[in-house]
């Protein structure tokens, strides 16, 4: 930062100032002192053109004189929220000012008359003010005067402020205590003061001021107590054990604290000296910048509301400074504008805009931690500190949109920072960092870890052991050849790059602050740390005593710089800013100064751009493009103001006097105005144009005046001049021409319907497509859509609408397209993307795609559809692209998908298979029974339809061969043609068919028996338990058993009950605790009962063999017949009248069945 004084205000009759306050919203000034002295003052900038900002003339809008106070005015203080002013004298009389019709009047007097006010303070919501007498009252008071809260502190006071949020009063003592309250006056401690260690003597507060605005970074210290010995301590808060410590070397009259809290101004007069002095400091404690201020008593001093001036209270006098802070930003490419700046709501986090000033496109980025900015050529460079490690920083190279291309982790804290385009330097105070562009990743190389064009290095040479140095860095400078580092001695090393190999040591006058190189490495240009430019020739010598030394420096000296840059394109041109005027000057002679304010960007083609910051981080996320300024420095301005009011010969000889190729450029331009080609291709010989020369050259062969004319217009893109002269000449054609070259075919269609022949179709569609591709680029695809169909551009037609989602245009576009056209198949792969399965496979057949159609069928699960259509198109890898398909799912763990798919596909045993595995899992798992017959239904319905399509395709092949079928025919020829598919099967398919209903008769027989036993039916469910000991293959025999076991016990059927204990005893697979168990409870059982059956069952007649059987057998232990089971009891039938379902063919009683609606098996309807 830099600040020089800029403006000075006399008080009448020499009135003596006491105090001064800015008011941080609406500008206005309230000075008060001797006499009961009280000013409002406002000064109010004048714009004109590109003067602005702080280079405006600044006048007094304001100066009112208010009435009210008799004594010394001591205290002045705004309520920057209501607009109010409160001020106190010597006597303790306050009286509170408002702004009413464009005048300050009185709104509130109060007089304690007990005491003299020391100090006053509202909150940061302007609701409380507080008042301290130096008495030790205390009273906290409203913004509309009703009194809150008052106390006696029995202590004299000095000061009072308040914090942030508003819970907190520190109070200052006259014995320079710190004293903390809450917001109802209640004691809360001492705030510790670190500052006076080892001071001794009678200190006094002259400073306490606590930040309550937003901060570059949440966690910097805001919280400031300032001593009149000098002493300071700035603090994070209240609490902060560690804070900075500064010695000012001054007797402390004020402090204050910028708009953001980055900047605290001391103002005071130098212990034994002379001069008034106001001292700057970061919230790091770190010395920034000094001001000399002339007067006797400089007593008070405020800031701005945008920070950016401060005014000083001394004597008679207001002395107002201007302060240029250093802004992280940077230019680069051709117009991009990258800054920083801090938003209230991304705590931690720096907002980085990058802005394309041409085209007013803005990119905004979030960085954390960021230090500072640099950039050169098309690339900008952030340095940042790592959240994860803060020993390591980062370097961050990204592109004008804000998008990172590559990154370094250094070790070197990015104090300093220059950058070419070719190499970025990083400097901390002892070490500096070079990362050498050309061998990165940026050029398609990445270097080598042991390349030292790529590394860290000392600015000693050797670095010590505790990597410090008793000579700092402060500052680097770079060009594609030198690299200069300056230290605060005066010293400045030169090295070579990219070697970085020492090359000359130089030694300058002053402590150098900013250092810029010209463009050819001859001369560089210096700031010091007191604003004095000077300007140091790198090839020169200088001779002292005899003693020959590197370098030479000029007789040029300026003060009072803040911003420089040499021209990119002539290392004579050196731009400079002195307080609010640019100055260039050429070599060592000065060209008249342009008023401004801004911060240079580019200097080249003698032409200046600058960038009003100022006005820039006002509203940083939307800057206005009037914000970037391009100033023509004298020489330009001279050669304009010739060539239009005197000529081209006096112009050309003021250019051979004064040469640069912008000014022959510019004397081109105009010979070739006046189609003087002679001077023209002169001019360009010496730019070194060669396209100029060549245009020079066509036009001299060009006969008529008319078309060189037209041809000289379009060369100055005057294209509508140009249009205008080809269409007087009759030649619409080239007019035409010249639209199609420049992409203006709106305009080119107006042309060609225009003409009498309404324009050749050919032309006229190629312009209708290139507006269509116009839209697209812009992603206006219901504009492209309406130009692509003029234009008969099918293809890209048909990509607009894909891209508006218009799936319905497209399957019209489809319809109105020829068969076999090539663009079916793509609008067939755009339906297929979004899941139209249907629309897909029409375009796709309609371009005689049929394995692209079959291939969407299967990747969108349209497998029946896909069968259909290998069927009618005899297309014989479907069964491949179904096993594929099914083997993807199996592999992925998907099996219920997997049976999804066959069952679409009609393969019926597949799915079975599938779902038999799946059934047998969950029976050892032991899942819920009534979920592991619902599976085995399934399995078992999936078999029935498996057998009734070989029965269909057995018919379906009889009718195509003879012509008829009867059913009977039809089912023997079904059962051959199964009996020759399993017979070229493996043997489990045979299995898994004959018997693909036992899994569901085991469990439902299970479930059934179990629901009888609850309701308690228990003969039925020891019959229906007595089922189960035919499906051992499929339920665990222990359970089978100790179901029997139970229901036979319970239906008082011991000897079945005995029998099943028995088999339960000797199953090999129950544990022996399970075994010894299974034998106690056998024994408490038939210890009471005999091992006999109490109710004895019904017995029956075999129909094979006529034995007498119990009824609860299901096969005859004679003959061995088989009975079959009622699956809604669970009984056998013996008896030949019986209902059998449709579907699974189980058996029940009629008397049985006619009591349900579905059969309890497949649940199909009775």
């Amino acid at each position: 930062m830099f600040i020089y004084l800029s403006k000075k205000i006399a008080i009448p009759n020499n009135v003596r100032l006491q105090c001064i306050s800015w008011n941080k919203e609406h500008g206005y000034i309230a000075c008060g002192g001797d006499k009961g002295l009280i000013r409002i003052l406002k000064l109010e900038s004048q714009v004109e053109g590109n003067v602005r900002g702080l280079a405006a003339p600044s006048n007094l809008s304001m100066n009112q004189s208010l009435e009210g106070h008799n004594d010394t005015v001591q205290v002045a203080v705004w309520n920057n929220v209501y607009q109010k002013l409160t001020t106190s004298d010597e006597h303790g009389l306050i009286i509170v000012w408002m702004l009413y019709k464009g005048n300050w009047f009185e709104e509130m007097v109060n007089n304690r008359n007990r005491s003299v006010v020391r100090d006053m303070r509202w909150n940061a919501e302007g609701l409380k003010i507080c008042i301290v007498y130096e008495d030790g009252a205390v009273i906290v008071g409203s913004v509309d005067g009703n009194r809150i809260w008052g106390k006696e502190l029995r202590q004299q006071l000095t000061n009072v402020e308040w914090s942030p949020d508003g819970k907190i009063l520190i109070f200052g003592l006259l014995n320079g205590e710190l004293h903390i309250y809450d917001s109802v006056g209640n004691y809360c401690s001492v705030l510790p003061v670190y500052c006076l260690s080892g001071v001794g003597g009678a200190v006094h507060v002259a400073g306490l001021e606590w930040h309550a605005g937003v901060t570059e970074t949440p966690d910097t210290a805001r919280l400031a107590v300032v001593y009149d010995c000098g002493n300071c301590q700035l603090m994070r808060n209240e609490l902060d054990s560690e804070p900075a410590l500064i010695n000012t070397g001054m007797a402390v009259s004020a402090a204050r604290w910028n708009n953001n809290a980055s900047l605290l101004a001391v103002s005071g007069k130098e212990h034994g000296g002379e001069f008034n002095m106001v001292q700057f400091y970061s919230p790091t404690g770190e010395h920034l910048r000094s001001l000399k201020v002339p007067g006797k008593e400089l007593s008070m001093c405020s800031w701005e509301g945008g920070g950016l001036r401060i005014a000083l209270a001394v004597d008679s006098f207001i002395y107002f400074a201007n302060v240029r802070p250093d802004y992280r930003w940077a230019f680069f490419g051709k117009d991009s504008l990258v800054y920083a700046f801090t938003k209230r709501d991304r705590a931690g986090e720096t907002a980085v805009l990058f802005w394309d000033v041409k085209n007013n496109d803005k990119f905004l980025k979030f960085i954390p931690n960021l230090i500072g900015i640099v950039a050169a050529g098309e690339f900008c460079c952030l340095a940042t500190r790592n959240a994860e490690d803060p020993q390591q920083f980062v370097l961050l190279l990204c592109n004008g949109i804000g998008t990172p291309v590559e990154a370094r982790y250094i070790d070197v804290e990015p104090l300093f920072l220059a950058m070419t385009s070719s190499l970025v330097v990083a400097a901390s105070k002892s070490r500096f960092y070079v990362w050498n562009l050309k061998k990165s990743k940026l050029y398609g190389k990445e270097s080598a870890a042991s390349d030292t064009r790529d590394r860290a290095f000392h600015i000693d040479g050797e670095e010590r052991s505790d990597g410090s140095t008793r000579d700092p860095v402060c500052a680097v400078a770079a060009s594609d050849s030198t690299l200069l580092v300056a230290r605060e001695s005066g010293v400045l090393a030169r090295y070579t790059v990219p070697s970085v190999q020492p090359k000359l040591r130089y030694r300058l006058n002053n402590r150098p602050f900013s250092i810029r190189i010209n463009c050819d490495s001859t001369r560089i240009s210096v700031i010091d740390i007191s604003g004095f430019l000077s300007i140091f020739n790198l090839e020169g010598r200088t001779v002292v005593d005899g003693v020959e030394t590197p370098g030479e420096l000029l007789q040029f000296e300026r003060k009072d710089v803040w911003d420089m840059r040499w021209a990119s394109d002539n290392p004579e041109l050196l731009a400079f800013t002195e307080k609010t005027k640019m100055y260039v000057f050429r070599g060592l002679e000065p060209e008249e100064p342009i008023l401004s304010s801004g911060y240079i960007c580019g200097f080249s083609d003698l032409r200046i751009r600058s960038a009003m910051l100022d006005e820039i981080m006002e509203n940083p996320e939307n800057p206005g493009v009037d914000n970037i300024l391009d100033f023509e420095i004298k020489s330009l301005r001279d050669t304009r103001v010739l060539l239009e009011k005197v000529g081209i010969k006096d112009a050309l000889e003021f250019i051979e006097s004064n040469p640069h190729p912008r000014l022959w450029k510019l004397l081109a331009e105009a010979a070739l105005n006046e189609l003087n080609l002679e001077i023209a291709e002169l001019a360009f010989v010496k730019c070194q144009d060669y396209m100029g020369i060549q245009f020079c050259r066509k036009l001299d062969h060009l006969r008529d005046e008319q078309m060189k004319r037209a041809e000289v217009y379009a060369y100055f893109a005057r294209f509508e001049d140009a249009e205008r002269e080809f269409l007087a000449m009759d030649r619409r054609d080239l007019a035409v021409e010249l639209r199609r070259k420049l992409g203006d075919w709106f305009r080119v269609v107006q042309l060609l319907q225009s003409g009498t022949d309404g324009g050749n179709d050919a032309e006229l569609a190629l312009a209708w497509n290139s507006i269509g591709e116009y839209y697209a680029d812009r992603q206006k695809w219901g504009n492209s859509v309406t130009y692509y169909q003029q234009g008969h551009n099918q293809e890209r037609l048909a990509e607009s609408l894909y891209a508006m989602e218009d799936y319905r245009g497209l399957e019209k576009l489809v319809d109105q397209l020829n068969e076999n056209d090539r663009k079916l198949e793509q609008i067939g792969g755009m339906l297929e993307v979004v899941g139209l399965c249907d629309p897909a496979v029409s375009a796709y057949l309609k371009g005689g795609k049929v394995k692209e159609a079959i291939d969407c069928c299967v990747r969108l699960n349209s497998w029946h559809q896909a069968v259909e259509l290998a069927r009618s198109y005899q297309f014989k890898d479907i069964d491949s692209l179904l096993s594929k398909y099914a083997n993807s799912l199996l592999a992925s763990n998907k099996r219920l998908d997997a049976i999804e798919l066959y069952r679409k596909a009609n393969n019926h045993l597949s799915a079975a298979k599938l779902l038999f595995e799946i059934g047998n899992e969950e029976a050892k798992r032991k899942s819920k029974p009534v979920r592991i017959k619902k599976i085995f239904v399934l399995a078992a319905l999936l078999v029935e339809n498996h057998l009734c399509a070989v029965r269909n395709t057995a018919r379906y092949k009889q009718k195509r061969e003879t012509g008829m079928v009867s059913e009977t025919t039809a089912a023997l020829q079904g059962l051959l043609d199964e009996d020759v598919q399993m017979s070229g099967s493996v043997g489990g398919d045979h299995k898994l068919i004959d018997n693909a209903w036992r899994g569901a008769e085991a469990f439902h027989y299970y479930v059934l028996s179990q629901r009888q036993f609850h309701n308690g039916l228990m003969e039925s469910a020891m019959k229906s338990a007595m089922a189960l000991q035919d499906y051992e293959d499929i339920l665990d025999p222990a359970d089978i058993y100790s179901l029997i076991a139970l229901t036979a016990a319970s239906n008082k059927s011991f000897g079945i009950s005995s029998r099943a204990f028995t088999k339960l005893e000797t199953l090999e697979s129950i544990p022996t605790e399970a075994r010894v168990q299974y034998e106690e409870l056998a024994l408490s059982i038939f210890g009471k009962q005999k091992a006999q059956d109490a109710n004895r069952s019904r017995e029956v007649e075999c129909y094979e063999c006529g034995s007498l059987l119990p009824d609860y057998l299901g096969q005859c232990p004679g003959c061995g017949a088989q009975f079959p089971r009622c699956i809604v009891s669970g009984r056998p039938i013996f008896e030949h009248q019986f209902w059998m379902c449709s579907n699974c063919k189980h058996r029940a009683h009629e008397h049985d069945i006619a009591r349900v609606s579905n059969c309890p098996l497949c649940h199909n309807t009775v």
